[in-house]
């Protein structure tokens, strides 16, 4: 998804939110960046200055009781402004792109029709993607066995080893999607081993909306500090004691919902198999 430079939170610094108001009239406002970039806070910002409403494009808040790890807004954060697509399904239940297209597809035509702009914030491009395009891809039917037998492959042998199967498989779509990507890795797999390879299928890249990217950038030290921050403070939150409900509602490391950076990581802990420290230091690096 291309996206501008130029950060949306300059405008408000700038006092030029006049600007911010012009720039998006008729449009769907998309605000994106890394984790820990804030952009959650700036889109709730935005929807206060266009009185409108934020749906969420990440792939972990849509899962109930998962919370502490995805650092979720709180009631308090979000304040007035109407929250869509967090806590829309229980954490043993699969969830995918077309799940997400057909949910936030009807919300954001209808605050279209309602003179509003839409705003969307996330992280997960594949959710964001799938609502200003028309992607086959997103669509295609998904093989949980043939999921979960890739799943299986990299927690055993590791990302890199499977991403090495995309590529063999599928070097055009491997050479797109960085091997720490391991769900996108499995995706395209998913697909190739349906019968088409995900590189081959033709995509309408006419945009579905009149839309204005912006995405929030930090240079690489100041954002890892942020990062670290976070992960000390989700720990300091509780995130052992949720991983540790969310495990005794019979939740594994097989489930999607406990794919999630930082819930993975607690499993290994609590299974015996890493440290604290280490358990900590991996969420930070991943």
């Amino acid at each position: 998804m291309p996206a501008r430079k130029t950060c949306l939170l300059s405008y408000y610094q700038n006092g030029n939110r006049k600007m911010v108001q012009k720039n998006c009239l008729n449009k769907v406002l998309i605000i994106c960046g890394p984790t820990a970039s804030s952009k959650t806070a700036l889109a709730i910002e935005c929807a206060k200055l266009l009185n409108s409403e934020v749906i969420s494009a990440d792939s972990m808040y849509i899962y109930k009781g998962v919370d502490v790890g995805t650092a979720k807004p709180t009631k308090e954060e979000m304040g007035e402004v109407k929250h869509h697509l967090i806590d829309v399904v229980m954490p043993n239940q699969n969830f995918s792109v077309s799940d997400y297209r057909s949910l936030a597809m009807p919300i954001v035509n209808g605050l279209i029709n309602s003179g509003k702009v839409p705003i969307i914030c996330g992280g997960t491009g594949f959710y964001i993607n799938s609502l200003l395009y028309n992607y086959s891809y997103g669509n295609s039917q998904g093989d949980e066995k043939v999921r979960n037998y890739y799943k299986k492959i990299a927690q055993e042998k590791g990302n890199i080893f499977v991403h090495n199967i995309l590529k063999d498989k599928d070097p055009i779509s491997a050479d797109k999607i960085h091997f720490n990507d391991v769900k996108r890795v499995i995706r395209a797999l998913e697909i190739y081993d349906s019968g088409t390879a995900k590189s081959k299928i033709q995509d309408d890249l006419t945009p579905n909306f009149n839309y204005s990217a912006y995405t929030v950038n930090y240079d690489r030290d100041t954002l890892y500090n942020r990062i670290n921050q976070r992960v000390d403070k989700m720990i300091d939150n509780g995130l052992i004691d949720e991983v540790k409900n969310l495990m005794s509602s019979r939740l594994t490391i097989e489930n999607q919902s406990m794919q999630g950076i930082g819930y993975k990581e607690v499993i290994s802990y609590l299974n015996g198999e890493i440290s604290k420290q280490d358990c900590i230091d991996l969420i930070k690096l991943n």
